[in-house]
């Protein structure tokens, strides 16, 4: 169940920075500089904000379900909550379940 996890983590934070930095730049920044279709506009956030919506969703249920499988304690459940609404630091959050997964190895 780690491994998902950490895989989900990396997953939405990707998906954060692509809704943040490419989808919405294109809706609305793009047309400022050239004509984009408004369909093309839209539909990048709509299908980028779905796909993250929808890794959130996963992240969530997924914290929730390590926290009681490995007894996690609530200050790491908020932190890596938290983490995960801030694009560059959900990155630290697979960071920090890979080293849990390694420590497991042991």
């Amino acid at each position: 169940m780690l491994r998902i996890f950490r895989q989900v983590a990396l997953w939405e934070a990707i998906s954060t920075i692509i809704l943040f930095f490419v989808a919405m730049p294109v809706k609305y920044l793009l047309p400022h500089f050239m004509e984009v279709p408004e369909d093309i506009r839209l539909n990048t956030v709509r299908i980028a904000g779905s796909i993250h919506g929808f890794l959130v969703v996963i992240f969530v249920i997924l914290l929730i379900a390590c926290w009681q499988s490995f007894n996690w304690n609530f200050k790491r459940v908020i932190a890596y909550f938290a983490a995960s609404l801030v694009p560059i630091l959900s990155f630290w959050v697979e960071r920090d379940v890979q080293k849990i997964i390694n420590k497991e190895k042991i």
